[in-house]
């Protein structure tokens, strides 16, 4: 039986499995999963040793939360949840446009403000279907989701909604606060305005790209910041997709994948279980949770957690300029056990 290893949220008294699940797949993201699907994919996650799910209410417009609850209500788990959005009654307009073509009847407005935040916190419970979750983070603020926007809704965090996250943490309904977000510079910028646990950080500190080590990491470190790296292989292209930050990849990013997987190949090792293991190598990293749809997928991702993947493969690649120079580098297999 395999058991996951965990690692500490923060300075909090929370501790992650290093393998933890992302359930944006759950709510349908860019093609339906049906019920029977995503209720024996997390149940053989359980199996399998992970103990964090993350999910959020923008995933399906809250199918994910409602599959999640009901799946995980009850078990030893660590679950995770979002603010920013709430989900008003009706249908949007277009939801396959949104990447959800199976969604729920709902819409998202976003709102960061202590009242849309305790409502988000609070209408999330419902769906769940808990009292409680063990971290929330503020999901997508920052100029890649609101463009020239942003200032107004990050102006809404800081003079109201930070306020709300805190009170949270403070009565012990939540343990954990941070953001949940694909850009570097907005968790920068909320470090200048809270005290935060953990950033969920997705697609930014990859076997592809580890530019957060010149900013972001060393910042987080000196604070006691964790984070969760999301979206490991980095929208699709280092599994074997064609797509990066989830639109068509250029030809740049192509060539360091190509680059990547020869020396990958080189040593026997697939692609995949080296970008999956390369993030736990840092120490600031707590989980990393890709997105999961599928038990194929599940049991593909275990099995790259559990690939040997010598030291060698990692000092070949920053031989070859395809690593960060700083970046550390994981020992062979520290993430798992295997116990009778």
């Amino acid at each position: 039986m395999l058991k996951l290893r965990t690692r500490p949220v923060g300075n909090t008294d929370l501790r992650l499995s290093t393998l933890g699940f992302g359930a944006a797949p759950l709510g349908g993201l860019f093609d339906a999963v049906d019920d029977t699907e995503a209720a024996q994919t997390l149940a053989a996650a359980l199996t399998g040793g992970m103990r964090y799910v993350d999910t959020a209410p923008f995933y399906g417009f809250g199918l994910s939360e409602r599959r999640v609850g009901d799946q995980l209500r009850g078990k030893d788990i660590q679950i995770s949840t979002k603010v920013g959005r709430l989900l008003a009654p009706g249908a949007a307009s277009d939801p396959a446009a949104m990447g959800w073509p199976d969604a729920l009847p709902f819409h998202p407005v976003y709102d960061y403000s202590y009242d849309g935040i305790i409502r988000s916190f609070e209408d999330s419970l419902q769906r769940l279907g808990l009292d409680h979750v063990d971290i929330l983070y503020v999901h997508d603020i920052g100029e890649m989701t609101h463009g020239p926007d942003n200032h107004l809704h990050f102006k809404d965090l800081e003079q109201s909604g930070y306020r709300a996250l805190d009170e949270l943490r403070r009565s012990g309904r939540v343990k954990a606060i941070g953001l949940g977000v694909n850009e570097t510079q907005a968790c920068l910028d909320a470090l200048n305005i809270g005290d935060w646990d953990v950033f969920l950080l997705a697609g930014r500190y990859t076997l592809l790209e580890q530019e957060p080590l010149d900013d972001l990491f060393p910042e987080c470190a000196a604070r006691g910041v964790s984070i969760v790296v999301g979206g490991p292989f980095n929208s699709g292209i280092l599994v074997g997709g064609d797509t990066w930050n989830y639109g068509a990849a250029p030809d740049h990013i192509l060539t360091r994948v190509r680059e990547l997987s020869d020396i990958c190949k080189s040593f026997d090792v697939p692609l995949p279980a080296a970008a999956l293991q390369f993030p736990l190598g840092h120490q600031l990293v707590c989980s990393v949770i890709p997105g999961l749809r599928n038990r194929a997928e599940l049991s593909d991702t275990i099995g790259w957690l559990t690939c040997a993947v010598p030291d060698e493969l990692w000092r070949d690649l920053k031989d070859h300029d395809l690593l960060h120079p700083a970046a550390p580098i994981p020992s062979m297999l520290p993430f798992t056990e295997v116990t009778s």
